[in-house]
């Protein structure tokens, strides 16, 4: 097995498989049984392999290598090419940073490479090395489109339950959350629907094509695959919506506490400019300033002070102000 073929499987057609090696990989004739290679593209090797050894068309091998691709579904000579999405659920890695998985399909034989480990594929791989796996190509690709889907739910979900603690918290007034955290949800709403919609799409084009070597029992997989797709879709949109909503709230929620703020310190403002006017224009150096030679000035004086202080806070209240 060299750096770029991560696996060469052989299927049966039983629900499992045996690994080929390399030299057996080019040795494979198409009477041998239906064949699963799957490549990671961003190994050297992988460009002479399948560019040069598995005779391909131009299209599907340019396709195969691409750096970037996005959702969507090809029908080339004979076989078709089928690129899809799934969550990044590797470690220290955010799931919207989406892994993406290209496949080259025909009557014989399934390609797909990779740049980054996607669990789907592993699963396959296991469950047909343990013989309870997929019995053709068809089912390969309608198990990895369901597989991928189904990985997408717990994030989506995940996602609704921070949507709904954030919901929560303004009810009873308590916020443990902060703006970052709702800006990266909705950024991550947004970057799954961004792919979601048009993987919906590709399967909807793939399904329409109608390749005399896919399974039809199999189109019922992929239907419901793209309900799901749908669904999730809806969720999203909603949960975009909702953590607007929420955005605002808190916006609006801040936005009160400062007027509070803002009001109170007016009050303040309010009741200590008098104060401080009087006691600026008696604090002046200049003659006739009353009570200078009165021992009980400055007594008077303060209490004049407290009187008007509670005079002004008494009128307030009295205007309903505070």
């Amino acid at each position: 097995m060299t750096s770029s073929l991560v696996h060469a499987l052989l299927l049966n057609g039983d629900g499992g498989a045996v690994e080929l090696t390399a030299e057996q990989v080019e040795r494979w004739q198409p009477s041998d049984g239906k064949l699963w290679l799957h490549f990671d593209y961003g190994q050297h090797d992988s460009v002479s392999w399948i560019r040069d050894k598995l005779q391909l068309p131009s299209l599907a091998c340019d396709s195969l290598l691409a750096g970037e691709t996005r959702p969507r579904s090809v029908a080339i000579e004979q076989g078709c090419l089928l690129f899809l999405r799934g969550v990044n659920l590797n470690p220290e890695q955010t799931p919207e940073d989406m892994v993406s998985i290209r496949i080259y399909a025909d009557e014989h034989r399934l390609i797909s490479t990779r740049k980054r480990r996607l669990l789907s594929v592993n699963h396959l791989k296991e469950t047909l090395l343990a013989g309870k796996g997929p019995l053709s190509i068809s089912q390969i690709i309608s198990q990895l489109s369901l597989g991928l889907i189904s990985r997408m739910e717990n994030v989506i979900d995940n996602l609704d339950e921070k949507l709904d603690s954030f919901e929560q918290e303004l009810v009873t007034g308590q916020s443990n959350h902060s703006h970052q955290e709702l800006s990266q949800i909705r950024r991550q709403t947004i970057t799954l629907k961004r792919y979601i919609k048009p993987q919906r799409d590709a399967l909807k084009q793939f399904l329409s094509a109608k390749y005399s070597w896919f399974d039809v029992n199999e189109e019922q997989q992929l239907t419901e695959s793209i309900n799901h797709l749908t669904r999730f879709i809806e969720e999203l949109d909603m949960a975009i919506e909702r953590a607007q909503i929420v955005y605002e709230e808190i916006a609006n929620v801040i936005s009160e506490q400062v007027n509070k703020r803002m009001y109170i310190m007016s009050i303040v403002a309010a009741i200590f400019l008098p104060l401080g006017f009087l006691t600026g224009l008696l604090g002046i150096n200049i003659g006739g300033v009353p009570g200078v030679d009165n021992p009980y000035a400055f007594t008077i004086f303060v209490c004049l002070l407290v009187m008007l202080t509670f005079g002004l806070a008494g009128y307030f209240r009295f205007k309903k102000w505070i």
